[in-house]
């Protein structure tokens, strides 16, 4: 890997490695090598556990009232891929992965490839540095999605973390659209989807409009892996 594009690296991440050979490592797709053992895979599947380790540290440290479940619902946000992908786009690491032909022409790059990058990241700051060099990065770029994630998660405002989502994954802002209501004037119900870049996600009802896109709302975030469902929260 090149001295500069490695320093640039170091700085994005806020890390200088010791050794080289695990940077460049982590940034190898299995599609640009022979031998998947020359990939990032394995460091993948090592930066996966660690990352999990540390966010539920972090969580029942920092959220001491909150029980079990609530702390489970919390790092599952926080863990999943679309997270994990939306932190990598983020740092702009995707720019300095190297992968085979085939996919260089694909104008987005999937969410999974992004958060295994991620992933392999952290487990290359971990190998390298030891535990508490991994936790201070994981922690320092999860530091906002922890507290994102606690307010969303008290006021149950989808509407406002799929804006965001949809933003970042699509460059543009989700539709809501209205597509049935019933009963009387007294007692309707309505049924909204959201539209995200002609991509249409599951609807929902509620018993307002406003509750209806909510519950619309957290179905797209689901469905692009920002959440885990919660059969409470599910209203189509």
């Amino acid at each position: 890997m090149d001295k500069d594009v490695l320093h640039q690296i170091e700085q994005i991440l806020g890390y200088e490695f010791a050794d080289e050979a695990l940077i460049q490592r982590a940034f190898t797709h299995s599609s640009a090598v022979d031998n998947r053992l020359d990939s990032n895979e394995r460091l993948e599947f090592l930066g996966d556990a660690i990352l999990s380790t540390v966010i539920c540290q972090t969580l029942f440290d920092t959220y001491p009232h909150y029980a079990e479940g609530e702390l489970t619902k919390m790092k599952s946000m926080l863990v999943s891929r679309g997270t994990c992908a939306r932190v990598a786009r983020r740092l702009g690491l995707l720019g300095f992965l190297t992968v085979g032909k085939g996919m260089t022409s694909t104008k987005t790059l999937p969410t999974s490839l992004a958060a295994g990058l991620l992933e392999a990241v952290i487990a290359a700051v971990y190998i390298d540095g030891g535990f508490d060099a991994a936790q201070d990065f994981i922690v320092r770029t999860f530091l906002t999605l922890i507290e994102q994630v606690d307010s969303e998660k008290a006021h149950g405002n989808f509407k406002s973390l799929l804006q965001q989502c949809a933003q970042e994954q699509f460059g543009v802002a989700p539709m809501y659209v209205l597509l049935d209501e019933k009963g009387p004037d007294h007692n309707k119900c309505f049924e909204s989807e959201v539209v995200i870049d002609q991509r249409h996600f599951p609807s929902a009802w509620g018993a307002n409009k406003k509750e209806a896109e909510q519950k619309a709302a957290y179905n797209a975030l689901v469905e692009m892996g920002v959440l885990q469902p919660s059969a409470e929260q599910v209203g189509g």
